[in-house]
């Protein structure tokens, strides 16, 4: 190697004042905020039809968050469609809204949903 490449190369792993670079670390993006757990809590979940009529499905949640969970529902619903939760271990209800949709399942479609302004304790479990 000639002087000039092993110079060039010294150059290029230290800053201008002389010091080690930091090596560059990937850049991640969380697209998804808080803990996550597999928990088959029982709900029901209303939304309203196009014509204003409400529909409730008993369903499972298979993930539940701080911020909201996948259920599987028989419907497959629009992202964004507006619903409500109850949950029937806690006998809360809280405003959500479909942010995700999975594959049809046998069982059903999964569905993400976030909860809109969830409290700390929807689900009665420690998250």
């Amino acid at each position: 190697m000639s002087k000039l490449s092993a110079t060039m190369l010294i150059k290029s792993a230290t800053s201008p004042a002389g010091f080690p670079r930091e090596p560059k670390r990937p850049f991640i993006q969380e697209k998804r905020s808080g803990v996550r757990m597999n928990s088959r809590v029982p709900v029901v979940i209303e939304w309203k039809d196009s014509a204003g009529g409400v529909l409730r499905e008993e369903a499972f949640t298979r993930v539940v968050s701080p911020n909201g969970c996948m259920v599987v529902l028989q419907r497959n619903l629009a992202l964004e469609q507006p619903l409500r939760i109850l949950n029937r271990a806690t006998e809360e209800i809280i405003s959500a809204m479909v942010v995700s949709k999975g594959v049809e399942q046998p069982e059903g479609w999964e569905l993400g949903i976030k909860l809109i302004q969830p409290p700390h304790d929807f689900w009665g479990l420690e998250l």
